[in-house]
């Protein structure tokens, strides 16, 4: 079966962009991203667009429109987000099978995540995210949760019959353990508030100018804790990260309250979203790309690493949190 993302040829992308009244002149560079395909694309007038190609199957017209509206709803607010160009009203297209978007080219480099000062200055802007995802919920988009991130993922790698037949056992087991400890580390956070989130916050979805950061890429946005944009900032050892974890609150809260017991989620969401990252390759081991990227993902080494990996998150939820409560 040939993969969708295979008849995504050059020429089809610049007749996509043609059907819409943007013409290119043939100048298309691949950017980095796996889930779906986008391109920088050269016009025959004006600056280069971004055009982004979703994977077909993955959201619905209705999840990608949320989306969209919500980083117009930051951008109204100021907020350096990158929304979609409205063509004709619509930011959403159709071209022979294919949905796609286009954005405005924005530049910039990456973060300096070891700064305490642009750690600060990105805390700011991620607390003025957060404000706006607080006003309301999403109507369609999911929400992270264990269940989601969790205990769906688990059950589709059984299913599938991608592990390894001697690691099954091992694997469900510390799988298992790993999310009664993320059950513990929400009983111990309590009732928490659930807001609309970028959902997937790291430094490579920032990019740097003279003028601070602009966020890009909100394919992952879900409803979801907090702390989900703040902890995927943090490298390092655990010192690093405490301090780290200090420098961004410290600019988040000139924006927005946080909830100091959300820091009892951090270990957990890590657990969850390692779960989350093997059910995604494995989903995706259809697409060329895949394979060709991860050549190390479903081999025996592979599934031995992510059950030390899943036991040391057991012992990491349960020492104190990060930054005191």
């Amino acid at each position: 079966m040939t993969h969708p993302f295979l008849d995504l040829s050059p020429d089809r992308v610049l007749d996509a962009l043609a059907s819409i009244g943007l013409y290119g002149d043939g100048r298309l560079l691949a950017l980095n991203s796996y889930e779906n395909r986008v391109y920088q694309v050269g016009m025959e007038e004006g600056p280069p667009v971004v055009a982004k190609f979703y994977r077909p199957g993955r959201w619905t017209d209705e999840q990608i429109l949320e989306e969209h509206a919500f980083v117009q709803e930051l951008q109204e607010r100021e907020v350096p987000a990158v929304p979609a160009l409205a063509r004709d009203g619509r930011t959403l297209h159709a071209f022979e099978g294919f949905r796609f978007a286009v954005f405005p080219r924005h530049g910039g480099r990456a973060p300096e995540m070891d700064d305490p000062k642009v750690l600060e200055w990105t805390g700011r802007f991620i607390g003025r995210i957060h404000a706006c995802g607080a006003a309301k919920p999403f109507a369609s988009r999911p929400t992270l949760d264990l269940a989601s991130f969790g205990e769906e993922p688990r059950d589709w790698l059984l299913a599938h019959d991608f592990l390894p037949p001697e690691l099954v056992t091992p694997w469900r087991s510390v799988v298992d353990q790993a999310l009664d400890g993320v059950r513990r580390c929400y009983e111990r956070a309590g009732q928490v508030a659930l807001i609309r989130l970028h959902g997937d916050c790291h430094g490579g979805n920032v990019l740097w100018t003279d003028a601070g950061p602009h966020f890009v890429d909100f394919d992952d946005a879900r409803m979801g804790p907090a702390v989900q944009d703040l902890w995927m900032m943090l490298s390092g050892e655990r010192r690093d990260m405490v301090r780290q974890m200090g420098d961004i609150l410290a600019g988040y809260e000139d924006m927005r309250e946080f909830d100091p017991r959300e820091l009892y989620l951090v270990e957990a969401l890590r657990t969850l979203r390692l779960i989350h990252y093997s059910a995604w390759l494995a989903r995706r081991w259809d697409d060329p790309a895949f394979p060709a990227a991860f050549p190390w993902f479903n081999t025996q080494r592979y599934w031995q690493d992510r059950i030390l990996e899943l036991r040391e998150q057991i012992a990491l939820m349960d020492e104190p949190p990060l930054w005191p409560v």
